[in-house]
C-alpha cells in the first residue's frame, strides 16, 4: 500500500514537470508590413530569471523602415540552462522582423 502511495505521488510529479517544462514565446506587433529582413540573435544573455535584461537590440541600421514585429522564443535548450544555472544565466531567442514601410492608418 505503501509503495503504490509513493508511486502515485512520484507519477503526479512527473506530470506536473512535464507540464510546466514546455517552451513559450510572444510576440509585439507593430501593424507595419513586414519586410524579408530579420535580425535573429540566438542565445542572448540575461540573467537572474530576466531580471537583468540582454543588450539591447540596435535595429536602426538593418531596419530602416522601423520594426514590423518583435518575437522572444524560449527554446527547449534555452531552459534546460536556465533550469541548470538556478535561472541565475537565463538565456532566450529574439526575432526582429524589419518593416517595409510605415504603419497603414
Amino acid at each position: 500500500m505503501r509503495m503504490s502511495n509513493r508511486l502515485s505521488r512520484l507519477g503526479m510529479l512527473a506530470a506536473t514537470a512535464a507540464v510546466f517544462a514546455g517552451c513559450y514565446h510572444y510576440t509585439v506587433i507593430s501593424g507595419a508590413p513586414a519586410a524579408n529582413t530579420k535580425i535573429e540573435l540566438p542565445w542572448q544573455k540575461s540573467w537572474v530569471a530576466g531580471l537583468v535584461p540582454p543588450d539591447t537590440i540596435k535595429s536602426q541600421t538593418t531596419c530602416p523602415q522601423g520594426i514590423a514585429s518583435f518575437e522572444t522564443k524560449h527554446s527547449f535548450l534555452n531552459g534546460l540552462v536556465s533550469g541548470l544555472t538556478y535561472s541565475i544565466f537565463t538565456p532566450i531567442h529574439p526575432t526582429v522582423t524589419c518593416a517595409s514601410g510605415p504603419v497603414a492608418r
